[in-house]
């Protein structure tokens, strides 16, 4: 019986030792280095972030997935690095996961299209930079579509619409769907996902900022999307609410360094990165966003 017991015990102190031996290697593998800069987005919505095949046209290796990210958010990150002196790391997150990432410190920061306020949540969770971004929502539809002609969003009456979830497109479109009788649907996980439910006629269209429905219709011939104006004919939103913002953990100590980084983009080469990123994502030139007032 003695030797049972002594079986017994030296077979748990082993597993307790493996297990331990687990976690300490998987800790060491997951410790940041303080001489790179971690940075999470989605790597699946161009023309903010996407991912390529190879390095071309200034691409960065995305470290914990096949492929190279490239795209707005990438070329934003690469300033921001440059400023801080770190080395620039893409990490591919889905956006639901990108806050508790940066909360568990797993990430720097968040540069991924992320709106700080679609919630009183998201505000509350994590810090957020100056804007480095504002754009329109407006809705991506088929060219064959019913809705192709539309103008506003009153012309969607009884249009199934859908949009990302986790994003101030979704709560817009929730929230004011009513107004107009537009049916709103499932949000979706990504992008992609939108865009196939599009494309095979499960919806009849999918809030999008302006460059993302460019890039989008750009890449799939069949796509058009309508451009509405926020708070003229689209939806209605605050300044705020169309920003495009980093996002930090709370009490961030680089805030203030990524701020002045910021500052130093003008509104005329954010312009040209934006059109770079779709030519880039797309293979095909669109018309740029007027250049906003600084």
């Amino acid at each position: 019986m003695k030797k049972v017991i002594t079986t017994i015990v030296s077979v748990m102190l082993v597993s307790l030792l493996l297990v331990g031996a687990v976690f300490c290697f998987t800790g060491c593998q997951n410790k940041k280095d303080d001489s790179k800069l971690y940075v999470g987005m989605e790597c699946g919505y161009a023309p903010f972030n996407y991912t390529q095949t190879d390095a071309s046209n200034g691409a960065v290796k995305i470290s914990n997935a096949d492929g190279y990210a490239n795209g707005y958010d990438v070329m934003i990150a690469k300033k921001i690095a440059e400023a801080l002196g770190k080395e620039l790391v893409i990490v591919k997150y889905k956006f639901e996961a990108l806050i508790p990432a940066v909360n568990a410190k797993s990430l720097d920061m968040i540069i991924a299209g992320m709106s700080p306020t679609p919630t009183a949540e998201r505000k509350e969770a994590i810090d957020f930079s100056d804007a480095y971004y504002t754009s329109q929502l407006v809705i991506v539809v088929r060219k064959d579509g019913a809705f192709a002609n539309a103008t506003k969003l009153a012309d969607f009456k009884g249009a199934k619409i859908a949009a990302q979830i986790g994003t101030f497109h979704n709560d817009a479109l929730q929230t004011q769907a009513s107004k107009y009788g537009i049916l709103p649907q499932t949000p979706m996980d990504t992008f992609p996902a939108l865009i196939n439910a599009l494309n095979t006629k499960a919806i009849d269209g999918y809030v999008a900022e302006e460059p993302g429905a460019k890039a989008d219709c750009a890449a799939n011939e069949e796509l058009t999307y309508i451009p509405l104006k926020n708070n003229v004919t689209g939806f209605s939103a605050s300044p705020e609410d169309v920003q495009i913002a980093i996002g930090l953990i709370k009490n961030s100590s680089i805030k203030d360094q990524i701020n002045a980084a910021l500052k130093k983009i003008s509104a005329e080469e954010r312009v040209k990165m934006m059109g770079d990123a779709t030519f880039f994502a797309t293979g095909k030139t669109v018309l740029p966003d007027p250049v906003p007032e600084e």
